[in-house]
């Protein structure tokens, strides 16, 4: 930060989006915008070159996953702060996204205030997260987790979780909107499973699940 100036690094492959980023972080005193990238390979190398602040990040983009890049710029540049700003509200991308070193996470759609204060909130060292994203951190802790520890150990937390979902014999879409998911995501979860579990399909995998005591 120079003086009380924050110096941000815009990361989004839609235009239309940067350029309306661009308006509000232009309308804004001690917002400085220093650069713009729209691929996440551009975020690495622009936020070397640049050493913004706080970098607004989105998730997907083509030349490298958000994800990847925050990983690489908070490891390579460890005073740059990243702001998370996405469509995606779901567990594994926010999850993915703060152990990747994301110091706060909001969605697309949150009103220009509020997008200022968790600018500033971010440069100044804080975390935060917008509303909708809160709840589901808070509703991630709050549960109880039930699987114990050794049933499945090469399964992650959320395959565990699909694969209940699966021995009580739902559907890919029915998973999906249980556990707020795309259902391109409940199947590529369902296939990691697969594989590890070494089944061929979802009716071996349900045998497997409900044999070892999931229902």
């Amino acid at each position: 930060m120079v003086g009380d100036t924050l110096r941000l690094l815009v990361v989004d492959d839609h235009p239309l989006f940067r350029k309306g980023l661009r308006t509000l972080l232009g309308s804004v005193s001690d917002f400085t915008l220093v650069g713009e990238a729209e691929t996440g390979a551009a975020a690495i190398e622009r936020s070397l070159t640049l050493q913004p602040d706080v970098v607004l990040m989105d998730l997907q983009m083509p030349g490298g996953s958000g994800i990847d890049a925050i990983r690489e710029i908070v490891a390579a540049s460890p005073t740059t702060k990243i702001l998370v700003v996405t469509l995606f509200e779901d567990d594994d991308s926010v999850f993915a996204a703060l152990r990747a070193g994301a110091r706060g996470y909001v969605l697309k759609d949150t009103d220009e205030e509020e997008m200022i204060r968790a600018i500033r909130a971010v440069g100044n060292g804080e975390a935060i997260f917008s509303p909708a994203v809160a709840k589901r951190v808070l509703a991630y802790f709050a549960v109880p987790r039930r699987d114990a520890p050794q049933l499945f150990p090469t399964l992650t937390e959320r395959e565990r979780e699909i694969l209940r979902h699966l021995a009580q014999g739902k559907s890919n879409p029915a998973i999906a909107t249980e556990l707020f998911l795309s259902p391109k995501t409940v199947a590529n979860h369902l296939s990691n499973i697969f594989g590890k579990l070494q089944v061929a399909d979802r009716a071996e995998a349900i045998i497997r699940a409900r044999d070892a005591g999931l229902r």
